[in-house]
């Protein structure tokens, strides 16, 4: 398995996208409803809602001959830079903040979040430089810390503490990689949930750091040569200081930095200045051998991939696949034979492998790919090459199963998981003889198995112990039908029992992007909701990876409607099923979820009760010339192109408010440093939002400071944030708790 660096599982994970941070802190932060205390119902304020007179102006463009106001366009200027902007982030809060301190469960529900939220939560260990490396939070710290341990049985030892780096919390861990030899780890730093990523290099026999210090990097991980020298990684141009957070991400270039030498004696090794739209992950194969570099253009599994043999006096990087057209996620190698995750001429994903020293460079001619493991009928959603095994990870409606094979791709070996839910991990190199990996479902709190690659069996090392019951709940999947054909599954948990009766509060969440899946995991927020007597529902929307590169792309560009179309038909289900009814019907998104649920709350807003868009990218004319939204290219479009212009500003959620209608209780939340989804988007929804509110509901904003786009917000935060937006939906919804 090649080691990048332990920020991600691989390059392909797509950092970079809209969602992916968010779907971070929707793990972590356990993004469902919470309710708690008294009799709720009716809106506090509904009919004296107070909201800051925000200035509009005749700024607009005419684009592809149709002229486009934008009256709100000043809220995109930097919230650092700009007074005003400023001052209308603190009148828009004092509102907000206003409003829910008035709510009366609002504090039941932080107590009660604060309760639930802490138990002991472990990861999965990886063994790397000799060690063993896991990430431990003992309840309530708000950052998890990184131990490492000789032994399965040794006393494990801190290695870093995010939690000394700041008063707040803000400073996050974002990334790690040791040496070869144990001796050093390189780590990244992340501050106020900003992207930029500053790495540093620790001695691991002192725990102290080195004078070295890499800014300026976003979307990479360092590769560590074998012998420890140094590290290869890519990096930005250093950013105008008034641009940091809002310029667009161009011109990635791949340096090695030499230990002990300054950022700018850096080699630069790798560049492509006739394509400034192009980026790079750098690899380092386990036996130190290789080193790989996969291009990027965009958020598609589609990749250019090139090598060179490091045992060589000259760095020369040979072709392997020249062409943007498949996703080439790399398992691992055996000595000159790579092993690849494809969907070349397989949809649903394959395995193969290729002789680098007889069929290695493509500009010499055709590649001969070797099949190792064919097309299944699930979709194949991750590979690992450890033990001597190819450890495929597939999804079967949205849930995980797992198969082994050897290197051949022969005698494959299904792995028994406890039920429908998440696995995860199978990290660890081809020699080694053992592999863990993770497991959860909505009611199973998160499980550590190690998995004996001899034996084939697992044994469970940690579980995580959670005051509740597991048996008092059920969990089950539907089908419903979209509007036009389509069977959409879903996963539905609540407690058994359930009537349907048409007044269950219910939360419907979707994502539907980006072919990021949604699948069964564990969340004490989800479990406080379904203990209070909610439904949760998670839709596994067309735009998602659940079934494909198919399902994926049937939910992309000109076909985008479909996703809300299918959201729809989620909660229409939910409503003529009886399980809930629009009243009691609550939804909620982050990031292009966030859009998700800023667009179906335009086209339908008398079907819902509630919503929660979360960092949303709200103006679909405009992403693209922020930060990282150039990427998001493959998934919407762009504006600059007229036919893909006509199709975004048809659902743009920013453009289809319309003055004078009955919008539902909505409550934005965004975060003032957040350089994914720049916060100007959530500004101007919300305040377009405020001035064409014809109901009585409150439609509100919610902006944290020093946060980003979700990833490593410190606990502290999450749980006020989490529990502000539970108690805004449990008084809007109508909700009787005891």
């Amino acid at each position: 398995m090649l080691n990048p660096c332990h920020a991600q599982t691989s390059l392909l994970n797509r950092i970079f996208n809209p969602g992916a941070s968010f779907q971070f802190f929707v793990r972590r932060s356990c993004l469902a409803m919470l309710t708690a205390g008294g009799i709720l119902t009716g809106n506090l304020m509904a009919d004296d809602h107070d909201y800051p007179k925000t200035r509009k102006d005749s700024t607009g463009d005419t684009l592809h001959g149709q002229k486009v106001d934008d009256p709100y366009r000043w809220l995109e200027d930097d919230v650092r830079k700009s007074a005003e902007v400023k001052q209308w982030v603190e009148e828009e809060n004092k509102v907000t903040f206003g409003y829910l301190e008035k709510l009366p469960a609002r504090k039941k529900i932080q107590q009660r979040l604060t309760k639930l939220w802490n138990y002991e939560k472990v990861s999965a260990p990886s063994r790397l430089g000799g060690k063993y490396w896991f990430f431990r939070n003992n309840g309530l710290q708000n950052q998890s810390v990184l131990f490492a341990r000789d032994t399965l049985t040794a006393d494990p030892r801190v290695i870093l503490d995010p939690n000394t780096w700041s008063k707040d919390g803000t400073v996050a861990l974002s990334g790690w990689s040791p040496t070869d030899d144990g001796k050093l780890l390189a780590y990244g730093a992340a501050e106020a949930g900003s992207d930029w990523v500053t790495w540093r290099v620790l001695d691991l026999a002192t725990l102290k750091p080195l004078a070295d210090e890499i800014r300026w990097v976003k979307f990479n991980s360092p590769a560590w040569r074998k012998d420890g020298s140094g590290f290869y990684y890519g990096r930005f141009d250093e950013p105008k200081a008034d641009q940091k957070f809002q310029a667009l991400n161009l011109n990635m270039k791949v340096f090695f930095h030499k230990l002990g030498t300054p950022q700018a004696e850096d080699k630069q090794v790798h560049a492509t200045p006739d394509h400034p739209d192009w980026g790079f992950q750098t690899l380092v194969t386990d036996d130190g051998n290789y080193m790989v570099v996969i291009t990027h253009v965009g958020t598609d599994h589609r990749y250019r991939v090139e090598w060179a043999d490091l045992r060589q006096p000259e760095l020369k990087l040979v072709p392997l696949v020249d062409k943007f057209e498949n996703e080439w996620d790399i398992a691992g190698n055996s000595g000159s034979t790579f092993y690849f995750k494809t969907n070349l001429g397989a949809p649903l994903g394959r395995v193969v492998k290729v002789d680098l020293a007889k069929s290695g460079d493509c500009s010499k001619g055709p590649i001969t790919w070797d099949g190792v493991v064919p097309q299944a009928t699930e979709k194949l959603d991750a590979c690992n090459l450890v033990g001597g095994k190819v450890i495929c990870s597939y999804l079967k409606d949205a849930y995980t199963q797992v198969r082994l094979f050897n290197l051949d791709g022969k005698e494959p070996v299904d792995l028994k998981l406890p039920g429908i839910g998440t696995a995860g991990g199978f990290s660890g190199k081809l020699e080694e003889t053992e592999t863990f990996y993770s497991f959860s479902s909505f009611a199973t709190p998160g499980r550590i198995y190690r998995l004996d690659l001899k034996t084939l069996a697992s044994e469970l090392t940690h579980q995580s112990k959670v005051d509740f019951d597991p048996d008092l709940y059920v969990t089950r999947q539907v089908f419903f039908s979209s509007k036009d054909g389509t069977k959409v599954p879903m996963f539905l948990c609540h407690k058994k029992g359930l009537k349907p009766d048409g007044t269950n509060p219910t939360l419907l969440y979707a994502y539907g992007g980006f072919s990021i899946s949604l699948t069964p995991g564990f969340s004490v927020g989800r479990l406080a909701w379904m203990e209070m007597g909610g439904v949760l529902a998670v839709a596994n929307l067309r735009g998602g990876g659940e079934y494909g590169e198919d399902w994926h792309k049937a939910g992309t560009k000109e076909r985008k409607q479909n996703v809300f179309d299918d959201f729809i038909g989620a909660a229409e289900y939910l409503i003529a099923q009886k399980i809930t009814s629009p009243g009691h019907l609550g939804i909620q998104g982050g990031s292009n979820g966030g859009l998700l649920v800023g667009a179906v709350m335009t086209q339908r807003p008398e079907l819902f009760g509630a919503c929660l868009p979360a960092v949303g990218v709200m103006d679909m004319l405009r992403f693209q010339k922020f930060t990282a939204g150039r990427y998001w290219v493959d998934d919407y479009g762009s504006s600059d192109n007229a036919p893909d212009f006509k199709y975004l500003l048809a659902y743009s959620p920013y453009h289809n408010l319309k003055a004078g209608t009955r919008y539902p209780a909505t409550l934005v939340t965004t975060g003032d440093t957040d350089d994914r989804v720049v916060p100007g988007h959530s500004f101007k929804f919300a305040a377009r939002l405020q001035e064409c509110q014809a109901g009585k509901a409150p439609v509100l904003i919610r902006i944290e400071t020093r946060a980003g786009h979700g990833a490593g917000k410190p606990t502290s935060m999450v749980i006020e944030e989490v529990a502000d937006q539970w108690a805004f939906l449990a008084a809007n919804l109508g909700m009787r708790t005891p």
